[in-house]
């Protein structure tokens, strides 16, 4: 599996210097003042305070780190191994290829995401400790174990990124430089919904459309696109059974969409993309409306008169693939 690296950039003002974004093609961009092929003794790693840094441009595109707590987004990872190994992470840490973590643009350092590969639905959990890809074509980049741990085969692939907050036993034991257990394997109806945000991105040079090694139905049976993710602690919902063992369901009559209170004390906060176009699908598919939050665009649903009113649309959401729809209090 060849290695596709992290260009190294300089932050200006308070950001750190961004020594452990390491290679394009296999050649290592490395920081001014780090000395070659150094490996520094590694600290015990902490979880300080996370923090943002200042915004920063790659290939004339400024990009503004941000704190989206519900952050879900679709593009493409790459990964990147030994070139970097031991150069200073912008979190300050000796940068470990077979430790679980990873680059990204805006989130906070240090964050959790869950990384789900949309050819096979695999989902880990992986620590971001760094700032990059440093190519505008891609939204997260990977360590090398991290790479072998999603079973990524290629250089460059389609993936799911998603901010989370684990436990801390799972926090700690990525800081040690260990993995923690896949997650439940994401449906196929999910993995179709998936892929279908990725037609209006630029496909990476080198990269294949995500297939699924297991059966994907080219379209979603009636209903089968929808699916409720159980809170925590629940047990996995079962998957839908066959179109042709259900009876057709007869059409049910639209239900009447509830008109917003125009000064309503709830909100329904959805999701967060990168861009605008597929934050503006979510929210025609819910009904909702797009803000700029940062570099992303924020999808809410509401405002409503009552939380009761709130939750029955967060319902709808969820019931939509949107799991992560939750109801805020609009101040």
């Amino acid at each position: 599996m060849k290695s596709i690296g992290r260009g190294g950039v300089l932050l200006a003002g308070a950001m750190l210097a961004l020594g452990g974004c390491g290679s394009v093609d296999g050649k290592r961009n490395s920081v001014p003042g780090a000395a070659p092929g150094a490996t520094p003794a590694a600290p015990a790693t902490v979880d300080g305070p996370a923090r943002l840094g200042a915004p920063f441009t790659v290939s004339g595109v400024t990009y503004t780190p941000a704190d989206i707590a519900d952050y879900d987004d679709v593009g493409y990872a790459s990964w990147y191994g030994d070139e970097a190994a031991g150069s200073p992470t912008a979190t300050g840490e000796p940068f470990d290829p077979d430790a679980i973590t990873a680059a990204h643009k805006t989130l906070p350092l240090p964050s959790y995401v869950e990384v789900t590969a949309l050819d096979t639905g695999r989902t880990i959990l992986v620590r971001v400790n760094d700032r990059g890809p440093m190519a505008n074509d891609r939204l997260i980049d990977l360590s090398r174990g991290a790479a072998q741990q999603l079973g990524l085969q290629g250089g460059i692939a389609a993936v799911r990124v998603r901010r989370t907050n684990p436990p801390m036993g799972e926090k700690a034991q990525l800081r040690s430089g260990k993995p923690v257990a896949e997650r439940l394997p994401t449906p196929d109806a999910l993995l179709v919904l998936l892929r279908g945000k990725l037609k209006d991105m630029p496909v990476p040079a080198g990269v294949a459309a995500p297939t699924a090694s297991k059966p994907t139905p080219s379209a979603p049976a009636p209903g089968g696109d929808r699916f409720i993710v159980e809170g925590p602690g629940a047990k996995t919902p079962a998957p839908p059974k066959p179109a042709e063992t259900r009876p057709a369901p007869s059409k049910p009559p639209a239900a009447a969409k509830p008109a917003p209170a125009t000064s309503g004390s709830y909100v329904v906060q959805i999701a967060a993309f990168s861009g605008e176009a597929r934050a503006k699908a979510a929210a025609r598919s819910v009904g909702g409306t797009v803000s700029k939050a940062g570099n992303l665009w924020r999808v809410r649903m509401g405002p409503y008169a009552s939380e009761t009113e709130a939750l029955g649309a967060a319902g709808r959401a969820k019931a939509k693939g949107f799991r992560d729809a939750r109801v805020m209090r609009d101040r």
